[in-house]
Formats: structure tokens, sequence, C-alpha cells
């Protein structure tokens, strides 16, 4: 009988880390032996709630906030999604964006059960495709691929309840103790933060799944 293996996942779709941390996790899990079944639930987290629609500009804003050139963190972040096998240029999306429409997405595409697929889209649509994410029409064009009527996700991402529900779960997770993604937890038992090398996501799984 397959073993299951419930992996909570807490990430934010403009978080450059996040994407290397979901490629990394999600070569961990192509390597797991036939006899485990593997469910993944995306869970909203802001990286900043207050980000306006129209978007601030990224390398601006960590100029001030660090007073360097962010090319120097940039050039990190590019090296190990290079590891990942992520070729990533952020210089290339200069915006940052507010998520609330994309993660409202992915939080009701947990019933298609493509929940992880589609976060990792919209991320991949950002960070590599350089698509505008707060435009209604990309994350249309992203959830018609999964599976959604071009209608009802219209509809979805602009439901003022939907969207107050989606900003109350990020809120409580970061009550919860979460202050940065992406943030993995397995089988509600162990927690893993941080884009953390290959390895540690193989001995992370391996020491869950021992004790399922």
């Amino acid at each position: 009988m397959p073993k299951l293996l419930k992996i909570d996942v807490f990430t934010d779709v403009v978080c450059p880390w996040c994407l290397v941390g979901s490629a990394r996790l999600d070569r961990a899990i192509a390597n797991l032996p036939d006899d485990v079944d593997v469910e993944i639930e995306n869970h909203p987290f802001y990286l900043d709630p207050n980000v306006p629609p129209e978007g601030v500009d990224v390398g601006s804003m960590l100029r001030e906030k660090y007073g360097r050139d962010p090319s120097e963190m940039w050039a990190r972040v590019e090296s190990e999604a290079a590891k990942a096998g992520v070729t990533l240029d952020l210089s290339q999306q200069p915006r940052m964006f507010n998520t609330a429409k994309a993660h409202t997405l992915t939080r009701l595409s947990k019933a298609n059960g493509n929940q992880h697929e589609l976060a990792n889209a919209i991320a991949e649509a950002y960070f590599l495709e350089h698509r505008q994410i707060n435009d209604d029409n990309v994350l249309v064009d992203i959830a018609a691929d999964f599976g959604w009527d071009r209608g009802d996700a219209l509809d979805a991402i602009n439901d003022e309840n939907e969207l107050a529900t989606t900003a109350q779960l990020a809120s409580s997770a970061a009550q919860q103790g979460i202050r940065g993604v992406p943030f993995f937890v397995f089988a509600e038992k162990y927690a893993l933060s941080g884009a953390q090398p290959d390895e540690v996501f193989k001995q992370a799984l391996e020491k869950t799944i021992s004790e399922l």
C-alpha cells in the first residue's frame, strides 16, 4: 500500500528564492520511490502586503533598503537558481507586484488537484517569461491552462470575499511564526525554511517517509 506524504508549501510567486526552493523540492520528489504518493498544498504568504496594484521597482526598493547595488544580491540568487536547473535573470523583471490575485487563484485550485503546478506556472511566467502578473488577463490565461473556465477565473480573482480570505490566511501564516519564504512542512511534523541545498530536501523527505 502506498505511503501518503503531505507537504505544506508557503511561498510567494514574486520571491526568487521560492522559485529556487520549489524547483529543488520538485527534484527531490521526482526521485522518491514509486510507493510514495505526495500531496502538496500551497498556502499564501505575502512578501509585502502593501505593494500597490501597479507594483514597485525592485531595484530602487533594494537600493533604498540596503544601500547597495541590487545586482550583487541578484547574482547570488541567479547562481543558486542555475544549480537548480533554472536560468534566471532578475534584471529582466524590474517590478514586483501585489500577489493577492495570484494567491487566490492558487488557493482555489486546490479542488483541481494542481495547486502546486499552477503556483509554479505563475512564478515562471513572472520570473522567466517576464510577464506582468498584476494583469488579470495574464492570470486568466495561465488559469485556463490548468482547467479553469476563463470567466470563472476572472470572477474568482476579483471576488472581494475570496481576496479577503486569502489575506487572512497570509496573515495567519505570519502569526504562526513564518517570517520568510519559502517554508515547507513535511507531514505536519518537520519544517524546512529557505531554498536549502538538494541534499537537505532529500534528507528531510527520507526522514519523514521513514516515520510514515
